[in-house]
């Protein structure tokens, strides 16, 4: 082969290796033009959050065996893409880690390949032009701020050092309400004199994209603040009664387009400390986005499809809050609720919050669930019956195996006692409480709690299982009085079947019940214990005689049998089968102890408590009872208390 040859062939293969190089470049250059059009609009949110959702579905979608990749380049990138895949899915549960990881990446492809900068970021967020800058975006910069130092007490900080959750009147409202405010929001933006770097605008944009990508649109971070709760769609107009105020009010109407009047999407509340507080200034911004929110908020551990035919759905998420979602028809709008429950707050301590009488009102608890007695925590919803209920779990002796029946799981023990015998069960679709009641039976369990006492089966069942099937029986109810609650566990007795009988089955009720402890909330949110009731059944005497026998006359015979016939009917048709007194009442916001206990479940309670709390119990019944013991049936002078006592003492001796 001649000299010119080679060189012929040499110059061939350098233009088709230059035309090759060229058109990747080209090819290149397109795709990076199609994904980042340089223009005025490159650099907002709507864009970087389509560039985004692009790239991160190229990464998860991408055959890592078309590369020719090393086996093990090949092996970190299927881990990698894994990793990332994995944390896509959790994120939308809640996981708060894998929603940090799913940001991490979020800021490095806007860092690195979308090319956001200290010029063009503030096209996203204004942040350089405060008066530009919406009460959202303030408020995203204030949690932002806030959380850096605070964590996840950031709005919890923010409200109290501002003193946000008061009652306040609002322009166009006619009485006061718990509200936080866009004026508000925007006077604290400028009371802290906020400056950021480069890298926290960039965070707070990622923030923004990752909340209308994967997260909970406007309550993304809200939700994760340590708060009792969060609810959307609860307030203002829905879609469906839109449409029909365009027909009749077309005034109406401009007022809700101009979001003078506010919309269903325009709800979100918050629970905190006992308060709901509307959040006036933020907004999911469309029904499409509450529908958005509320269709992936209830998904961890896939609980079934929310649909029409099934409009409601109660789940929990991945960081043990509980979730509520309802849906149209069910409902007149989507809707959710969020209900969380800090198990490292849950104690007796920080419930009662120092006030005076607690320490009486913390032993005489501790007492309580010590001596094994059958206990109901009653009030209203939001009062703080689990707290009070993970409060008190703390004070069962460690040797008692625990069984927990909730409709979700909220108490969560595990996590705080890892090292004790306790097991929880739910109703699932196919399971139902009742059956998983029976299920407990068979589980060796001393303690049975009881989430709540919601349906006729569940309290049926309670009062059989706390007769025969359990050491002792702790459960939550929504009765408003003492009288109230044994009407209702009565009346779930009749219906189930268990009883044909009123009397029989209030009788059965209340020889199981012993104790119940009543929680209000009132009007400015403050939760304390109203009142302990004891419930004290009042045994049948036979008041029968055989007078009549003694009488001559057929006229005395008659009287006699008269009387008789009269205590028949009396216990017949209006026996009094209990009385109940309050050993403890919150009086003008003290916690006082008042009546005693009666010497029968003091002495029940003497009898499964070790030595050490048996002395310090005898102790608090000195201090605040001596000498005033109360019988079932009346007051007496403490006699057997004593004799108990001294057998004790003497026991110990021995």
């Amino acid at each position: 082969m001649s000299i010119t040859n080679i060189i012929l062939m040499l110059v061939v293969i350098g233009i088709a290796i230059f035309v090759v190089y060229y058109y990747i470049k080209k090819k290149k250059s397109e795709n990076v033009e199609e994904l980042i059009n340089v223009d005025d609009k490159t650099y907002t949110l709507d864009k970087m959050r389509e560039f985004v959702k692009r790239r991160l579905d190229e990464i998860t979608k991408v055959n890592l065996y078309d590369i020719g990749l090393s086996e093990e380049e090949l092996k970190r990138r299927k881990n990698k893409k894994y990793e990332l895949k994995k944390a896509l899915k959790g994120c939308t549960y809640g996981d708060v880690n894998d929603k940090k990881y799913v940001k991490e990446l979020i800021y490095d492809l806007l860092a690195q390949e979308y090319g956001v900068d200290e010029t063009n970021i503030s096209k996203a967020i204004p942040f350089d032009i405060p008066s530009l800058l919406t009460a959202q975006d303030k408020f995203d910069i204030l949690i932002y701020t806030y959380k850096k130092e605070f964590g996840y007490e950031a709005l919890t900080e923010l409200i109290k050092k501002y003193n946000l959750a008061v009652l306040k009147y609002v322009e166009g409202e006619t009485k006061p309400s718990y509200v936080i405010t866009e004026q508000e929001i925007e006077d604290i933006y400028e009371k802290e004199s906020i400056i950021l770097s480069f890298s926290d605008k960039l965070s707070i944009v990622v923030q923004r994209i990752y909340q209308h990508y994967k997260g909970y649109s406007s309550i993304d971070e809200v939700r994760d603040m340590n708060i009792d709760g969060i609810s959307g769609g609860v307030s203002g107009l829905p879609e469906s009664f839109l449409s029909q105020v365009a027909q009749t009010d077309g005034d109406y109407l401009e007022q809700v387009s101009e979001h003078k009047v506010p919309r269903a999407c325009d709800s979100i509340w918050i629970f905190f400390q006992g308060k709901s507080i509307r959040l006036a200034f933020l907004s999911f911004g469309t029904e499409a986005e509450l529908k958005r929110v509320c269709q992936n908020i209830y998904k961890y551990n896939n609980p079934g499809q929310l649909s029409d035919t099934n409009g409601y759905k109660i789940n929990e998420m991945k960081d043990g809050s509980r979730v509520v979602v309802v849906r149209p028809s069910f409902s007149e709008t989507w809707a959710f609720f969020v209900r969380k429950f800090d198990v490292k707050r849950s104690t007796l301590e920080q419930w009662f919050k120092g006030e005076p009488g607690c320490e009486e009102s913390i032993e005489l608890l501790k007492y309580l669930v010590k001596g094994a007695r059958i206990i109901s925590i009653t009030g209203e919803q939001g009062c703080g019956k689990t707290t009070m209920l993970m409060g008190m779990i703390e004070n069962i002796y460690e040797t008692m195996n625990i069984r927990v029946q909730e409709t979700a799981f909220e108490l969560h023990l595990r996590r705080i006692y890892p090292t004790r015998n306790i097991l929880t069960f739910r109703e699932t679709d196919t399971i139902s409480g009742q059956e998983g009641l029976d299920v407990q039976k068979k589980t060796d369990g001393s303690v049975n709690i009881i989430g709540e006492v919601a349906t006729d089966p569940v309290a049926s069942w309670m009062i059989q299982a706390a007769q025969v099937a359990s050491k002792f029986t702790l459960f939550t109810h929504h009765a408003k009085t003492f009288p109230n609650l044994v009407t209702a566990l009565r009346n779930s007795m009749l219906r189930t079947g268990v009883f044909k009988n009123e009397k029989t089955a209030e009788e059965q009720v209340v020889q199981v019940l012993n104790f119940d402890i009543h929680l209000t909330k009132d009007f400015r949110g403050k939760r304390y214990v109203e009142r302990i009731t004891e419930c004290i059944p009042i045994e049948e005497k036979n008041e029968y005689t055989f007078d009549h026998r003694k009488e001559k006359t057929l006229e005395g015979k008659f009287e006699k049998f008269f009387d008789n016939a009269t205590n028949y009917f009396t216990k017949i048709t209006d026996r009094q089968l209990y009385i109940y007194r309050n050993i403890l009442e919150y009086v003008d916001g003290e916690y006082v102890v008042t009546n005693p206990i009666t010497a029968e479940n003091i002495k029940e309670m003497r009898n499964n408590m070790d030595e050490t709390d048996v002395e310090k119990f005898d102790k608090f019944i000195e201090r605040h009872w001596s000498g005033k013991i109360k019988t079932a049936v009346g007051v007496g002078n403490g006699e057997e208390i004593q004799q108990e006592k001294r057998r004790g003492r003497k026991k110990k001796e021995e």
